[in-house]
């Protein structure tokens, strides 16, 4: 890996921490996650109590108040070992800021500091059967009665969908007021009428719970609302520049750790008698694997600073996603090819990590939604 200078010392002391933790209580257990579908709790309060939760999250709600850095490195160090099934990042980059930034300060105290110690674990749940990344044709219902709603409707492909305690979940409040009639909601998974479908069964990323929810009748009160009733639509679409450096902040590094393993598989595999490192098709090979890792890299890190200083952009995010996980699919596929036989077999990391891979084109936004998102920042709608 190049140097990156947009990390300090006190960056590179917490990744020490963090890869401790993760070969102690990550890497020996993972395997046996993937084969039960799911992360214990166990690990979730293990990962408070070693501060790896909430640690962007101000110090009065029971984080760090550390910058974005040290969500990276978390990201990154997971991202390394294979290890997709503790949903941490999802947790503590993406549920926490809606609640931080949109909640009620009795919400912010009542869920933040239970979320930093790892007592609880949470979800966000946009997806439907039949909607996909069209987050204002979202279905599910939360209807007004009296001061509060009630709720009607199903999620699905929810990651941390067994274990969650607590949801928001997108729903619409005004159905004739297309994306402005959206609100999020904070649900309680021990609320009367909620359900969990089974736990998903997937191509990748087996260690995650990935669920499907449904809310029949589901009574809700007023101080439920995250933010205003209307807002939902907006919220969402403020957030997710960070969810989509989260999902290339990943791709870039799972494709970086697969490379440096399959040169060190090649040089010493042997074909016909040679190593095949020494083959010119397995050389030109990695040097265009190498070259578009580095690219890569050097675009996630700019990504990165821009978010650090307030100004990563949506469509500069969207970027970010479309190339960074299309990159990371052609490298990993390269990457098997170059380990034959043995790459399709699941022991072999290679052949895990192309498997996690696929997915990353398809959650927070399909590669199809960038390139629409992107298209619509060159040509907007009207000048069509």
């Amino acid at each position: 890996m190049t140097v990156r200078p947009i990390f300090l010392e006190e960056h590179e002391q917490f990744r020490d921490s963090v890869r401790r933790f993760v070969q102690a209580s990550v890497v020996p257990h993972h395997r046996r996650w993937e084969a039960e579908g799911r992360v214990p709790r166990e690990l979730w309060l293990e990962a408070g109590a070693a501060g790896l939760l909430c640690t962007g999250m101000p110090e009065e709600y029971g984080g760090s108040d550390a910058d974005f850095r040290f969500s990276t490195i978390i990201i990154e160090e997971l991202a390394k070992v294979g290890a997709h099934g503790p949903g941490f990042s999802l947790h503590s980059d993406i549920v926490a800021p809606y609640i931080l930034h949109y909640g009620s300060e009795a919400q912010k105290r009542h869920w933040l500091p239970r979320m930093a110690r790892g007592e609880i674990i949470t979800a966000i749940a946009m997806t439907e059967p039949g909607t996909g990344s069209d987050l204002a044709g979202v279905r599910t219902r939360a209807t007004r009665d009296g001061n509060g709603y009630v709720l009607n409707g199903a999620k699905t492909f929810i990651t941390n969908g067994q274990n969650a305690d607590l949801i928001i979940v997108v729903a619409k409040t005004d159905p004739e007021a297309g994306a402005r009639g959206t609100s999020l909601f904070l649900v309680d998974a021990g609320l009367d009428g909620f359900a969990r479908g089974k736990n998903l069964d997937k191509l990748g990323m087996d260690a995650q719970d990935t669920s499907e929810l449904f809310f029949d009748d589901v009574r809700l009160s007023g101080d439920d609302l995250l933010g205003e009733e209307g807002r939902g639509f907006i919220y969402l679409m403020s957030e997710l520049p960070q969810e989509r450096l989260i999902v290339a902040l990943g791709a870039v590094t799972s494709a970086e750790t697969a490379v440096e393993q399959t040169i060190a598989y090649v040089r010493e595999r042997k074909a016909f008698g040679a190593p095949i490192a020494t083959f010119q098709n397995t050389k030109f090979v990695l040097a265009d694997l190498l070259t578009e890792t580095r690219i890569g890299r050097v675009f996630v890190d700019d990504c990165l600073a821009r978010h650090i200083a307030g100004g990563l952009d949506p469509e500069t995010a969207a970027m970010a996603k479309l190339w960074l996980t299309e990159m990371q699919g052609r490298v990993l596929d390269q990457c098997l090819q170059l380990h034959g036989g043995y790459g399709y077999m699941k022991e072999t990391p290679v052949a895990r990590a192309w498997a996690d891979a696929r997915v990353q084109r398809i959650y927070g936004g399909t590669s199809e939604i960038m390139r629409e998102l992107i298209g619509r920042s060159i040509l907007p709608d009207r000048a069509r």
